[in-house]
C-alpha cells in the first residue's frame, strides 16, 4: 500500500501568504499576497488583442517577484481579509501549487484557512476553484483563529488541550478579536477594526518622508516594514 502524501497547507492573508506541508514545523514559503500582471496597451485589431490576452493570462508573477515589477501592475486580491478578485486569486493559487509547492494537486489533500467573518459565497468560490480547477481529492477550510489555538498547545497530555479561548489576530489588513468555544467560533461576539499592519506601514512611511529619510523607489514598502 502506497504511503499517502502529506496534505498541503495554504494560509492566505491580506499581506502575506504562508504555504507548506502538514507535519513541518514552519511554512516552506512566506510571500506577499500580490500578483503582477502585464499592463496591456489595448491597441491593434481584435485578433491581436485576443492573442495578447492569451499570452497575458500566462504572463504574471506572484509574491516578492511581483512587487514593483516594471511594465506590470501589482494587484492585491485580498482586502481586509476577504478575497475581492477571484480571477486573480485563482492565478495566485496556480503558481503557489505548481511553482512553489511543486505538487500535483490530484495527489494531495488541502488545508486552507479563512477569516472568521468569511461569507458562504467566498467559501463556495474557494471550494469550486480547488475541486473543479485543481481536482483536489480532499479539502478542509478552517478558521484561522481555531488553528491558532491548536498551534498554541504546549502540553503533551491530550486531556489538557483545549480549543477554547480568545484569539487576537492582527494581520496586514484587519484586526479581529475572536472568541472560540470548544473549537467553534462565536460569530455574534466577534469584534473587528479595519486597522492593522498595513496602516502602521503607511504611518511609518509618512514619518520617514516628513523626516526626509530616503525611501528606495523600487521597494517603497520594504524599509517601513523593517522599521515596523
Amino acid at each position: 500500500m502506497a504511503t499517502p502524501l502529506p496534505p498541503c497547507v495554504i494560509d492566505c492573508g491580506t499581506g502575506y501568504t504562508k504555504i507548506g506541508y502538514a507535519g513541518n514545523t514552519e511554512p516552506q514559503f512566506i510571500m506577499p499576497s500580490c500578483i503582477a500582471i502585464r499592463e496591456s496597451a489595448g491597441v491593434g485589431d481584435q485578433a491581436q488583442r485576443r492573442l495578447a490576452k492569451g499570452v497575458d493570462d500566462l504572463d504574471f508573477f506572484i509574491g516578492d517577484e511581483g512587487i514593483d515589477k516594471p511594465n506590470y501592475a501589482t494587484k492585491w486580491p485580498i482586502r481586509h481579509g476577504m478575497v475581492e478578485d477571484w480571477d486573480l486569486m485563482e492565478k495566485f493559487m496556480e503558481q503557489i501549487i505548481f511553482k512553489y509547492l511543486r505538487a500535483e494537486p490530484e495527489d494531495h489533500s488541502f488545508l486552507m484557512t479563512e477569516p472568521p467573518l468569511n461569507t458562504p459565497e467566498n467559501r463556495e468560490y474557494l471550494a469550486e476553484i480547488m475541486f473543479e480547477t485543481f481536482n483536489v481529492p480532499g479539502l478542509y477550510i478552517a478558521v484561522q483563529a481555531v488553528l491558532a489555538l491548536a498551534a498554541s498547545w504546549t502540553s503533551r497530555q491530550v486531556g489538557e488541550r483545549t480549543l477554547t479561548g480568545i484569539v487576537i489576530d492582527s494581520g496586514d489588513g484587519v484586526t479581529h478579536a475572536i472568541p472560540v468555544a470548544e473549537g467553534y467560533v462565536i460569530g455574534s461576539c466577534i469584534k473587528h477594526i479595519p486597522i492593522a499592519g498595513r496602516d502602521i506601514t503607511l504611518f511609518i512611511q509618512q514619518l520617514l518622508r516628513e523626516r526626509e529619510v530616503g525611501i528606495p523607489r523600487n521597494s517603497p514598502w520594504r524599509q517601513p516594514r523593517q522599521s515596523r
